[in-house]
């Protein structure tokens, strides 16, 4: 069952994106507006925290039973950096690099978590971001394909 809720305000695409304080877990690049670091978005977990909170009850291919994963929505990080593009590619720490249409973010409201159960992801237990599916919501989310595009140790993007 998929349980999604949403605290905090809207996602601006308008407001300058400051540079992160901390240091950056996720980049983002290529066509986009609004950057902080030459022609790139860096985010801190702090900068990633405060994108409106969402979160989902969903299964996985990869653990056992429904898991319970907080994080932002796909869309809303895509819209801060003022994305314009038909593809992401989603990198990750282990070198897993996929693309990813841009319409599967307004189609499905894909999380990338940043806790799983309460705990905070970290490189070791596929953080410290996954990019997760509301796998249960639709039948056609369990497909193959759909199980690919979920990225953890997600590191990087690149909208094209």
């Amino acid at each position: 069952m998929l349980v999604l809720a949403v605290a905090g305000a809207s996602a601006s695409s308008g407001a300058e994106l400051p540079a992160p304080s901390g240091d950056p877990i996720l980049t983002v690049g290529g066509a986009i507006s609004n950057t902080n670091d030459g022609d790139e978005a860096a985010f801190d977990r702090e900068m990633l925290l405060a994108l409106p909170r969402h979160s989902l009850d969903t299964h996985t291919s990869v653990t056992d039973g429904v898991q319970h994963f907080e994080g932002f929505l796909m869309r809303d990080l895509l819209a801060r950096v003022g994305a314009q593009g038909e593809t992401v590619t989603a990198h990750a720490l282990n070198d897993y690099v996929i693309d990813i249409p841009m319409s599967d973010f307004e189609r499905f409201d894909v999380l990338v978590a940043m806790t799983m159960n309460g705990r905070r992801l970290t490189a070791r237990d596929k953080g410290p971001l996954w990019i997760v599916y509301p796998r249960d919501r639709a039948a056609e989310l369990q497909d193959i394909r759909y199980d690919y595009r979920w990225v953890w140790q997600l590191d990087s993007l690149l909208v094209r």
